[in-house]
């Protein structure tokens, strides 16, 4: 875990200096039209409080679910705001992030050749999906052989012989006597599998999120226009609290200790904030219409879709729609169905303004 989190502020870090590297050998002119600075300023700064504290207030709702049972994950209502939340977020992979990133690598500005001669964003955005999933598999298969190691470990030192009186009597002998022993590791070995998967969901998933937040913040940031910045400060708000919900859901299903989740929510709710502080500090240099920003820009959003679409599909959905306790109630399934289109159906709705 704290390896896990390590990687992700040397990520957050590069991903940070990229921009920098945005404002040399720009071939196309930058509009005018619409920039105003002073007033622009202001909406940047209520920008980052919003998203902040959208943010914030999303990603903990599933954390406080320990005081508030009604959205605790042992209730049919976790789901269908879980199913809400996955809609959100398979809406931001394929109607947000990546039409951008198409735009982006086939953009004027660019040479024809490479770049408009093959879709680039499919492709980043395709390997990025097929890296999850191996990322997904093989980190689920280590931690589940380490945790067999451990296990195995643990019923060796209960299996050594123990001195009674002077007598060696081996500890197996006592097995069968009580079926506690004989039940116990198969309900842990279900259990921890299940702690595994979903710890690494929500790393992957977080992973996934601060790529295209960073990129969604440095723009903001960057830009001079406040009527581009207004509809953008209400549509990221709600973007990022149904975003964090989803997120929150799966910390909450992963158990972590307070220490990590309390690192994980700092992380997820100060990744835009942070990238729009960013955007406004670049603001005189960065040229989002220069080859280099559109080529960095355009490959990271692409892998950030890819990811998206590929946790929201796989990892939340398809994981929550085969439990056996939706599948045991129609009503549950039919209000999971209705949760994701709604949430799909109303971040799509936002593309016309973001």
């Amino acid at each position: 875990m704290k390896s896990s989190i390590s990687f992700f502020f040397f990520f957050l870090f590069a991903l940070f200096l990229l921009p920098l590297l945005a404002h040399a050998d720009c071939d196309c002119s930058v509009d005018e039209e619409g920039r105003d600075k002073s007033k622009a300023q202001p909406l940047k700064i209520v920008a980052v409080f919003s998203i902040l504290i959208a943010g914030a207030i999303g990603v903990c709702l599933p954390i406080l679910s320990k005081w508030i049972p009604t959205i605790s994950p042992e209730k049919d209502l976790f789901f269908i705001i879980k199913a809400f939340a996955a809609g959100v977020i398979l809406a931001t992979g394929f109607i947000h992030i990546l039409p951008d990133a198409f735009e982006n690598l086939t953009s004027p500005c660019l040479k024809d050749n490479p770049w408009h001669n093959f879709p680039f964003a499919g492709l980043a955005a395709m390997v990025a999906a097929i890296g999850t999933l191996m990322v997904d598999t093989m980190a689920t298969s280590y931690y589940a052989r380490s945790s067999t190691v451990e296990k195995t470990a643990v019923v060796l030192d209960e299996f050594k012989s123990v001195d009674e009186g002077g007598v060696a009597v081996d500890m197996r002998a006592h097995t069968h006597a009580t079926h506690g022993h004989a039940h116990g590791p198969a309900f842990s070995d279900h259990t921890s599998s299940d702690l595994i998967r979903h710890r690494i969901i929500s790393q992957v998933l977080e992973l996934g999120i601060v790529v295209h937040s960073v990129i969604i913040g440095i723009s903001l940031g960057a830009s001079e226009s406040p009527s581009t910045i207004r509809p953008l400060v209400a549509a990221l708000s709600f973007h990022q609290f149904f975003e964090g919900m989803g997120l929150g859901g799966c910390i909450v299903q992963a158990k972590f200790a307070v220490k990590s989740m309390a690192t994980m929510v700092l992380f997820f709710s100060l990744t835009t904030p942070v990238g729009i502080a960013i955007g406004m500090g670049i603001s005189s240099v960065y040229d989002e219409n220069s080859p280099t920003a559109l080529i960095v820009e355009g490959i990271l959003n692409s892998a950030a879709a890819g990811i998206l679409i590929y946790m929201a599909l796989v990892d939340l959905l398809a994981a929550d729609f085969m439990n056996p306790r939706v599948q045991n109630k129609f009503k549950l399934q039919v209000g999971i169905n209705i949760s994701l289109l709604i949430g799909a159906g109303l971040m799509s709705l936002l593309a016309k303004w973001a």
